[in-house]
């Protein structure tokens, strides 16, 4: 099995690396494969709503988002970590989200999502949840922790000192890791859930 984690800090080795790290060791404890690439500080485009993806099959614009496509296809979970900028992720991860979310075609149902935010006091709860929106609309089943995933620290490295924060991130990969390998052996069971053909509505009549 392998967890895709995503760092949306410019900081290669602030305080979202040390919650990521925090996860990965018990990741490793649990025979699953990581990777973790490091987004926050590279040069990605918001989405220009081209509808290019729907005939190439991939975004139009080649960078990373085109890279990190098949790693996110051949992954079983995906870790999405963020510093928190006015209650807010990093604009450069959610720009690669939406462009990553969007333009791959492949079913993301039943692989297990999570993030997990860091800050030095506030914002925390509404960039979880902005986070948390890219996982529930792809039929994605969130991993959860003993609270909110969350961890404090303003220098960088700082995090390190939250010991209730790094007990979150341990719980939330051990959590991550039953759910994977659940889901794993109830497809095997069961296979995955049936789908309808998908009805799209708006809101003019």
């Amino acid at each position: 099995m392998k967890v895709l984690m995503l760092n949306g800090s410019p900081r290669a080795n602030g305080n979202t690396s040390v919650a990521l790290k925090e996860m990965e060791k018990v990741f490793q404890q649990e025979g699953i494969e990581t990777e973790i690439i490091h987004i926050g500080n590279k040069e990605i485009r918001g989405c220009i709503a081209c509808g290019g993806c729907g005939k190439k099959g991939k975004c139009v614009f080649e960078d990373a988002v085109n890279e990190i496509a098949p790693k996110f296809e051949a992954c079983d979970g995906l870790v999405v970590g963020s510093p928190v900028y006015y209650a807010s992720a990093n604009a450069t991860l959610v720009a690669l989200l939406t462009r990553l979310f969007y333009s791959t075609p492949f079913d993301k149902a039943m692989k297990v999502g999570a993030s997990v935010v860091a800050a030095r006091r506030g914002g925390l709860s509404s960039t979880f949840d902005e986070l948390n929106k890219f996982f529930t609309i792809s039929g994605m089943p969130l991993a959860s922790g003993q609270y909110w995933n969350s961890i404090h620290g303003a220098a960088p490295g700082e995090a390190a000192q939250d010991e209730e924060g790094l007990q979150i991130m341990r719980t939330l990969a051990k959590n991550m890791a039953f759910l994977m390998k659940s889901i794993a052996l109830g497809k095997e069971k069961y296979g995955i859930p049936e789908r309808e053909p998908s009805v799209k509505t708006n809101f003019i009549r």
